[in-house]
């Protein structure tokens, strides 16, 4: 098979976004009080559905972050997948990884893990592949060539985020790359509302109901803290990486390759 063919097959992989899992319904009913949102089994369920229904891009995401195993993975390294939820990331990844690598999904919600290893066990990739349930903050790293946070990092408190970049940045090997998937915030106030108002609209024309997203949003605030593009770039570079690229960036959903 030509690296041609390789690419192709890892991009029709991705693209098509597969779902496992039910249709989301999640905050279909009203409810009198929205819990603060948390990724248990009813999310684990329908979370494939979830993400693709509710992230502009996802499957160009995808597929970002699977030529960016191409161009960066190097043979004999391992490859991580920071908050791995159902593996559509660390697919992408072992698909496209070469000979050599080990790929490593961390997630700290057993609930996801224990679908992802089953989701993983039907891929016939020969990379190996290991789903550990553990906290991305507290994961060993090293020897990787290949990192993605694929949206993980904006559930993680603002005060720790500093130390778990550094952590990868210093886990990583000369000339790995760091993919970085996060929702924007925006300094300007016109900015922000229009683009908070067409990612609103966006989940509507995929099936949501004006409920479905009121209650949503009420459930993800203070759990899901967005920050600025000009932030994500100014801490990268402090944690060590030499060059951070813009690689793709949908309404406020954005991919940001960081180069060690």
């Amino acid at each position: 098979m030509s690296n041609d063919d390789l690419l192709i097959r890892g991009a029709m992989s991705t693209n098509d976004t597969p779902r496992h899992g039910a249709r989301d319904a999640v905050y279909a009913e009203a409810r009198e009080q929205i819990a603060a949102f948390r990724f248990d089994a009813a999310v684990a369920e329908v979370f494939a559905d979830m993400i693709a229904r509710s992230v502009p891009g996802y499957a160009l995401t995808l597929q970002l972050i699977a030529v960016a195993t191409r161009r960066f993975a190097q043979p004999g390294s391992r490859c991580y997948d920071l908050g791995c939820s159902l593996g559509a990331s660390t697919l992408a990844i072992r698909q496209n990884a070469p000979a050599g690598c080990r790929v490593i999904g961390i997630d700290n919600s057993a609930d996801m893990v224990e679908r992802c290893r089953a989701i993983v066990a039907t891929d016939t990739s020969p990379v190996p592949v290991e789903i550990r349930c553990e906290d991305v903050c507290e994961t060993a790293l090293g020897d990787a060539s290949l990192v993605t946070l694929n949206f993980t990092l904006q559930f993680i408190p603002p005060a720790g985020r500093d130390a778990l970049l550094a952590r990868i940045a210093a886990g990583m090997r000369p000339g790995g790359c760091l993919v970085l998937s996060e929702k924007l915030a925006f300094d300007d106030p016109a900015e922000q509302e229009l683009l908070q108002a067409l990612h609103h609209d966006f989940k509507q024309l995929q099936g949501y109901s004006a409920l479905e997203v009121a209650q949503k949003r009420a459930a993800i605030e203070n759990v899901l803290i967005p920050e600025t593009l000009a932030t994500h770039r100014r801490r990268l570079l402090a944690a060590g990486f030499r060059r951070v690229t813009l690689g793709l960036q949908c309404l406020n959903f954005a991919s940001l390759l960081a180069e060690r």
